[in-house]
């Protein structure tokens, strides 16, 4: 696209301004650049419909659209997101009184299909937590890293967020900022307050460089701040045989405290959900699992 189309592009349609209120509604960056991507792929869709401004769209044209990436083989999960992004930025242009009405308010897609989460199996948890990695910097920040993520329950993002300043040793907890820049404290067990110590007294200062964040708790082999692939190497690299995601971690956290018997608000506050609905669905993942145990251990399982 030249730079001419695309200025009057964003002259008609206020991409930047609405990328603008996402920011300051302390959207994540990640959320932003898909529902930009999401906005700019339906204009490009709809212009050989005639669609040059926001006031030419109807609902029929944005129900043509979403037929038209089901009929591509568009996932259910990324038609949800589309329909959410271009409800949200006509909802804007409504308040903005760009638009009387919005087009997007009662458009449908289908639900994303319900997946329970993959829960880290027992050996690969003893492994990850229990094996001797040996005691130089990077197995010390492996150690700290795996018991954070398990321990705490964090997003991989929230760990590579964390400042030396967020560990509150005399507590036991960890302040983190979460999605939507919202702030929660977490208790950390004692192990993990343990492999955080040593990586900070031990480790950190022999990964340190010219370069490196101040502030940061956790640096890569480069002296940067911890970045997500950073993670997913350091579970790759300790697991012998399978391959285990950082989240995976975190819903393994979530799952054992809903079946020692946690309830279900506290472990919604400690993993930082917005809605009860989104911790619900580890209730059904223990009663998966005790299905499994009766169907494998019972006589007439």
């Amino acid at each position: 696209m030249s730079a001419p189309e695309s200025s009057r592009l964003e002259a008609v349609w206020l991409f930047e301004d609405y990328v603008q209120s996402l920011r300051a509604a302390r959207r994540s960056p990640a959320t932003i650049r898909a529902y930009r991507s999401d906005l700019e792929h339906f204009v490009a869709w709809s212009r050989p419909a005639h669609v040059v401004a926001p006031r030419d769209v109807t609902t029929r044209v944005l129900r043509d659209y979403l037929t038209a990436l089901t009929t591509n083989g568009d996932a259910r999960s990324s038609l949800a997101r589309r329909r959410a992004s271009l409800r949200g930025y006509f909802k804007w242009l409504v308040e903005r009184g760009q638009l009387e009405e919005n087009p997007a308010a009662r458009l449908l897609a289908p639900r994303p299909h319900a997946t329970l989460p993959k829960i880290v199996v027992r050996e690969q948890l003893d492994t990850l937590l229990d094996e001797d990695w040996g005691d130089d910097e990077w197995a010390q920040l492996d150690r700290a890293v795996c018991e954070v993520l398990y321990g705490a329950g964090l997003r991989v993002s929230e760990l590579c967020g964390l400042d030396r300043s967020s560990v509150n040793f005399d507590e036991g907890q960890l302040r983190v900022l979460g999605k939507g820049r919202r702030e929660r404290v977490v208790p950390l067990h004692q192990k993990g307050l343990r492999a955080v110590l040593s990586w900070l007294e031990d480790g950190r200062e022999d990964a340190l460089r010219e370069n490196s964040p101040p502030e940061a708790l956790f640096l890569n082999r480069r002296g940067n701040r911890l970045a997500p692939r950073d993670v997913r190497r350091i579970l790759d690299r300790r697991l012998a045989t399978g391959h285990v995601h950082p989240h995976a971690l975190r819903h393994t956290y979530a799952t054992h405290l809903v079946e020692g018997g946690a309830d279900l608000r506290v472990v919604q506050e400690l993993l930082g959900h917005e809605s009860l609905t989104t911790t619900q669905i580890y209730t059904h993942v223990s009663k998966s699992r005790l299905q499994k145990v009766h169907h494998d251990t019972h006589p007439r399982g």
